[in-house]
């Protein structure tokens, strides 16, 4: 379990000042033009050094991505985009560091468009997000009265400026090329890659797009050290991280922990178990609701990290685990989700398009064992069809959830179709 003393959100709970004098009494902006004049090469070298992988889903190296931005863009100007469009079902972690701890998110921006050469920062946050929006404007317009953003900003030298932009409550805004797409004012629809935002981003100009967590913990890992950081959790998945924790636990909740903990000690410990006990636990989605989910023979003794995760078939995400006890109907749950993935597609890419239709429509019928048995094969091998053949990710999320469900749970499908065939009979 990660020590008190290591925790970077030690406002996560709200149970502190959410506003600029709490949040420096809890270390944040201290000795931030310091660290901006060890430089930009110093910065990213130390993002490297620390091992971050961005936390947003995709678990890429922060610090490798950093380094991406050109040295010399022609007289083009920098941006730092920063991703607060939560909208992964089950995740809710970038929604408390805007309620509690917003400066170390603010902080994070300067450090790092500073270490990109970018004058100028947006942090888009999810539609939804009525009363984060607010909290996090007002920390922003504190730090702006305070001399921490504007011209030399924190006394760092540096210009620089914060917006805080307001989408209007779309998931597939949450690829982060949909998202310049917004941000320009264009409907949001995933550009094809290359470019990548690296060398044409916000209107046309070199940008890096960032999770609020990858950002907010930036100047706490350049305070104590690459080393410090790097020393937790597991090689190649260094650190802390904040997993949400919902479903049938018996305490729901946000926590910090260290990289490499174990599922069942992370529930155990932090949600009082799951509902009924772990005996009772039917299956997890681990990463929010994009990457499939895993039964409880796997989820006795899997780590919470990238690498293991992705070693079982499924994915660390978000770190949003969604808990499913034996009440829970599983047909029913992943058909809710193809119902989701249907509704949040752009329309762009005929797979997805068409194929989050067709899925949703198949699972719905599998829910009520009104499908064919060959259907279940004819399922899996749309969902081949669309994953990997779309320009963004959610054709692969839309496909995922369901050969999670199939590649585990087939035999609960089969007798969902024998039960509604013996009804039929029955009934004759």
């Amino acid at each position: 379990m990660l020590k008190d003393e290591d925790r970077i959100f030690t406002n996560l709970y709200g149970r502190g000042e959410a506003g600029l004098a709490g949040a420096r009494k809890r270390g944040d902006w201290d000795g931030t033009a310091e660290l901006i004049a060890k430089g930009g090469d110093w910065i990213i070298d130390e993002m490297k050094k620390s091992g971050l992988r961005g936390r947003g889903g995709a678990g890429f190296p922060t610090g490798l991505k950093w380094s991406f931005m050109p040295k010399d863009s022609g007289g083009r100007p920098h941006y730092l985009v920063v991703n607060a469009d939560e909208s992964e079902p089950g995740t809710c972690k970038d929604r408390e560091i805007m309620r509690y701890d917003p400066q170390k998110l603010i902080e994070g921006c300067l450090i790092a468009s500073f270490a990109m050469q970018a004058h100028v920062c947006y942090i888009y946050v999810r539609g939804e997000f009525i009363a984060e929006r607010i909290a996090l404007q007002k920390a922003v317009d504190e730090a702006y009265d305070a001399g921490l953003l504007g011209k030399n900003a924190a006394g760092s030298g540096w210009d620089f400026d914060l917006y805080v932009h307001h989408g209007a409550g779309a998931y597939i805004c949450g690829e982060e090329t949909a998202l310049l797409e917004s941000l320009e004012g264009k409907k949001g629809m995933p550009r094809l890659k290359p470019p990548f935002p690296a060398n044409m981003g916000l209107y046309g100009a070199p940008t890096t797009v960032n999770n609020v967590e990858s950002i907010a913990v930036a100047p706490t890992i350049l305070r104590r050290g690459a080393t410090w950081f790097a020393g937790l959790g597991r090689p190649n998945n260094t650190g802390t991280k904040i997993f949400s924790i919902s479903g049938h636990v018996n305490k729901p909740c946000n926590v910090e922990e260290e990289m490499g903990i174990s599922l069942r000690e992370l529930i155990d410990k932090h949600c009082g178990g799951v509902r009924g006990g772990w005996d009772n636990l039917l299956a997890v989605i681990p990463g929010g609701s994009s990457v499939p989910m895993l039964p409880k023979s796997i989820c006795d003794d899997v780590l919470m990290d990238f690498d293991s995760l992705k070693a079982v078939q499924s994915g660390l995400g978000t770190a949003a685990v969604i808990v499913m006890d034996k009440s829970t109907d599983l047909i029913k749950a992943i058909a809710r989700l193809a119902a989701f993935y249907k509704h949040e597609s752009c329309g762009q890419c005929t797979p997805c398009r068409e194929g989050t239709g067709w899925m949703w429509r198949v699972m719905e019928r599998l829910v009520t064992g009104e499908a064919a048995l060959e259907e279940i094969d004819m399922l899996l091998d749309v969902t081949k069809r669309v994953e990997g053949h779309t320009i963004c990710a959610l054709g692969d999320a839309a496909a995922w959830p369901i050969q999670g469900l199939i590649r585990h749970f087939r035999p609960v499908m089969e007798e969902r179709i024998a039960a509604h065939r013996s009804h039929l009979a029955a009934a004759e």
